[in-house]
């Protein structure tokens, strides 16, 4: 057995033999370091700086991380940002107002259009469009087939043809709902995507659906009030608060359907009408359509009677001849013609319907609806005032109503109107004008004799209607009193309505054709106001070629058809703008509005006047040849004047 030892470390001390313990010195050995070696060192010194830089950065990050979350999630919670800003809710009234919490809506990028009291006409509702990436797409067929079991109405071998290009983009179906939305993602086809837009949505359907128009696939009005009012539903979020009463409006859209359909009539309109401030509260026109479905309507619904249609007025036209008249001191209210034979011009011929055939009294040619007298007191009036007058009360220019389709009136040229053309406009023929014309010139006449401009925008108390005076107020209570003898004496007593005094005017016109006049078809309209002791609202119903039916005794003129629907609209809509029926008052309102039909002349009065014509105008001379040519401007055939 032998021991082994270790062999000495190059620390472990040596000593010489013999030597004292003290004297032992460490044992030394040379090692030689490479530059390599030391290149190597320096590059890991290096590296476990940045190591240890970059974890200190890492924890700096990790900790600002950690201390933002702790102030959003636990200091301060906020709710998160929706893609889209928020609604205006319509404006309550003030009694609720106090009440009443706020929701948080989300808004559209369109605002939203309201009736007067805050009902929701059109509203932008959040939708999204499907579209695909081609390239993505291995098994078109098949992508289709499920498509089809989530969009029915997808035209399966359509997108298929469309799938199999080199497009980059390619659209499968525009304004899908929600659930649809979630369907299609579930599916889980690769190279299908969503776009998210937005869809203008019309709740009330039919209602107002040509006053309110459409907007396109790029959110952009393309008729109606969407259109006029593109930039402002766009830049400011607030609803746009129009004139319009729904409650108005569905009552004259159900009465002009059933007296549309009961006279078999083309087409029909209705307009109510603040006559106080100009505002629009109904506006219908028929046929119609669905507001949600504006591409796919008829032309013939599209199209609005109320303000693009233009037509011959027939006998509502009077009125305007009358106040004409009245205000410009032609003629006193105890003046008259003589009606008892037909004015004959040429071939053309001007005659009364159911004429009296004797001398008439201003009232009675405005009850009985004389064409003969309407047309005499025209002529003394003469060309240039009946312009003067016409003009200043909107009916030679386009009104200004919010609506891009409004239409220009039709009428002579200044050249052409000479007195052939003073007679035949002064009894509503010869000029064509829309219905929205007659309502509005008829406001003035009963409202003092001040024009408001109609407008389709709700006035409120700061920022109050503004109109022109066009004529006295005592011509105006003249007028008043000439209505309301119309429907209590004359062609409108249909239109009666117990306790709401209706005054107005009747207007039966034939259908103008090509070279002439349609026989047997007419536009018969009805014009009136309520209550004519305190106007508030006009009404305008017309019919489009009605039809005579057994309980009319086969007549089609406005007295039997325009004004009974006009009566049902005033009764159903007067309680609705707070306008009860007063029947306890009646006997005091009735002589408030009485008008003999044969006024008695003042004494002194039958002196001439400073228009240089005498107090009972003379009949009129005949016409001259060159004035008998000038009536073939009108049609080219006869004239058939009918009430």
């Amino acid at each position: 057995m032998s021991d082994f030892v270790d062999p000495p470390s190059p620390a472990t001390p040596a000593r010489r033999f013999g030597a004292p313990r003290d004297a032992s010195v460490p044992r030394m050995e040379t090692v030689r370091v490479t530059e390599q070696v030391l290149r190597r060192r320096a590059l890991l010194e290096r590296m476990q700086e940045r190591l240890t830089f970059t974890a200190i950065g890492f924890m700096v990050l990790f900790a600002a991380l950690i201390g933002r979350l702790t102030y959003v999630s636990l200091i301060n919670p906020q709710l998160p940002n929706l893609p889209q800003t928020r609604l205006v809710p319509p404006p309550l009234p003030p009694a609720q107002a106090a009440s009443a919490f706020s929701v948080p809506l989300v808004r559209a990028r369109r605002a939203m259009i309201t009736d007067r009291s805050g009902q929701i006409l059109a509203i932008s509702l959040p939708s999204a469009s499907v579209y695909a990436d081609p390239r993505q797409i291995y098994d078109v067929d098949d992508v289709a087939g499920k498509l089809k079991t989530v969009l029915p109405d997808l035209d399966a071998d359509a997108l298929v043809r469309r799938l199999s290009t080199d497009k980059q983009f390619v659209y499968v179906a525009r304004d899908i709902t929600p659930r649809q939305q979630l369907r299609i993602n579930d599916l889980g086809i690769p190279g299908i995507y969503f776009q998210m837009s937005e869809r203008r949505r019309y709740p009330f359907g039919s209602t107002a659906a040509q006053v309110l128009g459409d907007v396109d696939v790029d959110d952009h009005g393309v008729a109606g009030v969407e259109r006029y009012f593109d930039h402002r539903l766009l830049d400011d979020p607030n609803p746009l608060r129009l004139s319009l009463d729904v409650r108005v409006q569905a009552v004259v859209h159900d009465e002009l359907e059933k007296g549309m359909s009961y006279f078999t009539a083309l087409g029909a309109c209705g307009i109510v009408m603040n006559v106080r401030t100009g505002e629009v509260l109904a506006m219908v026109s028929l046929p119609d359509f669905d507001a949600n479905q504006f591409g796919s309507a008829p032309p013939d619904a599209r199209f609005n009677r109320c303000v693009t249609g233009m037509y011959e007025p027939g006998s509502t036209f009077k009125l305007q001849t009358f106040s004409m008249a009245l205000n410009n001191d032609v003629v006193h209210v105890w003046d008259g013609f003589d009606a008892t034979h037909p004015i004959h011009v040429g071939r053309f011929t001007i005659s009364d319907y159911e004429g009296k055939h004797r001398f008439l009294y201003l009232p009675e040619i405005l009850t009985y609806s004389s064409n003969i007298g309407a047309a005499k007191m025209a002529q003394a009036a003469g060309p240039a005032m009946q312009q003067a007058w016409l003009r200043q009360m909107g009916m030679l220019n386009r009104l200004p109503i919010q609506l891009p389709e409004a239409g220009r009136p039709l009428y002579p040229s200044p050249a052409n109107w000479k007195e052939i053309a003073t007679l035949t406009i002064g009894f509503g023929h010869g000029i064509a004008v829309s219905p929205l014309h007659i309502i509005t010139g008829t406001a003035a006449v009963v409202n003092g004799g001040t024009y408001y401009p109609p407008t389709l925008l709700a006035v409120g108390p700061d920022d109050p209607a503004t109109g022109k005076a066009v004529m006295r107020q005592s011509v105006s209570d003249t007028m008043r009193r000439l209505m309301r003898l119309v429907v209590t004496n004359g062609t409108g007593e249909k239109a009666r309505v117990p306790g709401y005094y209706v005054g107005g005017k009747t207007g039966t016109a034939d259908i103008v054709k090509k070279g002439g006049y349609r026989k047997h078809a007419n536009v018969s309209s009805f014009v009136g106001v309520f209550p004519m002791n305190d106007p508030r609202y006009a009404v305008y119903v017309m019919y489009d070629d009605p039809h005579g039916t057994k309980a009319t005794y086969g007549f089609s003129t406005a007295g039997w058809t325009a004004a009974p629907t006009a009566g049902q609209v005033i009764a159903r809509i007067g309680p609705m703008l707070g306008l009860l029926p007063d029947t306890q008052d009646a006997a005091t309102i009735n002589a408030e509005l009485a008008e003999p039909l044969q006024p008695v002349r003042p004494a002194g009065n039958a002196v001439r006047r400073a228009t240089g014509r005498p107090s009972m105008l003379p009949p009129p001379p005949p016409l001259p040849r060159d004035l008998r040519h000038e009536a073939r401007y009108l049609t080219g055939s006869p004239t058939v004047a009918r009430r």
